[in-house]
Order: structure tokens, then C-alpha cells, then sequence
């Protein structure tokens, strides 16, 4: 992975690069899957923070569950989560996505430091994800989760290093300037 494949993956479409990692313990909830899948989503959250190096704990002090993924057949369901506008802080989110015709939506909020506070991941269960495999897509959405990915990303073991790296506590929490991949690609090549 060069230094500038590493910059694309943190700059967003206006042309602005922020990485951002978690700066608290990961409180996962998981909605809308049976029990058979919850328990490899479960694991799978487990195994890719602790790879991080990052801590997962059953509850957030402050918001209780910091990581949510609700997983529906069709964006409508949405419309059905109490305060979906004020935990989002988008009225028409489960419209905007059906006219996107979108597959998944992930959104990040973040602490005064910039770091991750939470991530909520939105997950249509139909179209493109009917058929995926649950721990393949447990793997995905996690990776996804980890940092302040720009775009969509598909799972690999140059990905895992690069969120290994980005855990680095000698790193910031989060950067806003490019230069920053040189930091994670020098990590890469240790």
C-alpha cells in the first residue's frame, strides 16, 4: 500500500482528509438479526478490535451503546426506530436512501478531540447483501467501523495493518492533514 492509496482512503469528496480511530472502549448493539448471525457478529467485532488493539465493553457511560447496526429488509423499516431523527440528525434518512436505491450507510460522530465517539451502520439486507455471508460481512462492517474510512472498503490484510498502524498510540486520535499517511505507511513498512 503506497502513501497516496493510504491518502485516498481518508479524503473525503470535498477534498479534505480526516483519519479518526476510537478513543473509548467500543460498546456494540446489534439490531434486526437472528440469533444464529448475532453471535458471529458478536465475535467478529470482538476479534477485529482486539487485532486493533482497541478495547470492546458492554456499555458506554456516557451513551450506553456506541457502535450500533441495524440490519432491515427495506429502508421503510426505519421509520419504525424511536428517534431515529435525533439519533441521526437527519429527518428523512430512511427516504434518502431508498431513492440512493443504497445498500448500507455508515455515519460517525466524534468527540472534542476528534476522535470516534460512536458509529451508527445502517444495513439493507436485500439486493447486493441477500446472499452475503454473515462472518463476511461481520468482517466488513468492522473494518468499516474502525476508522473514518471515506469511502467503502473491502476487507484485506493490507487493510488490517493499516488499522493495526492507525491504532498506534504514538499516533494522533485523529488527523486532518495528508502528511499524516506518511506516518501510517512508515508503520506499514516496520
Amino acid at each position: 500500500m503506497t502513501p497516496e492509496e493510504i491518502t485516498d482512503l481518508f479524503t473525503r469528496k470535498d477534498g479534505s482528509y480526516l483519519c479518526a480511530r476510537w478513543g473509548r472502549p467500543v460498546a456494540p448493539v446489534i439490531f434486526g438479526l437472528a440469533d444464529e448471525s448475532l453471535d458471529i457478529f458478536r465475535t467478529v467485532i470482538r476479534a477485529g478490535f482486539a487485532h486493533a488493539g482497541h478495547p470492546v465493553t458492554d456499555t458506554d457511560p456516557e451513551m450506553g451503546s456506541n457502535l450500533m447496526i441495524f440490519f432491515v429488509r427495506d429502508w421503510a423499516e426505519l421509520a419504525e426506530v424511536p428517534d431515529l431523527d435525533r439519533l441521526t440528525g437527519s429527518e428523512d434518512l430512511p427516504r434518502r436512501l431508498q431513492r440512493q436505491r443504497a445498500d448500507q450507510y455508515r455515519m460517525f460522530r466524534f468527540d472534542p478531540d476528534g476522535a470516534i465517539r460512536a458509529c451508527l451502520s445502517f444495513v439493507r439486507m436485500s439486493g447486493a447483501l441477500a446472499d452475503a455471508h454473515p462472518a463476511e460481512l461481520a468482517e466488513a462492517l468492522t473494518m468499516r467501523a474502525t476508522l473514518s474510512f471515506a469511502a467503502d472498503i473491502t476487507p484485506s490484510p493490507e487493510l488490517a495493518a493499516l488499522i493495526r498502524a492507525a491504532y498506534d498510540p504514538a499516533l494522533p486520535v485523529a488527523a486532518g492533514d495528508p502528511s499524516h499517511a506518511l506516518r501510517l505507511f512508515a508503520r506499514l513498512s516496520v
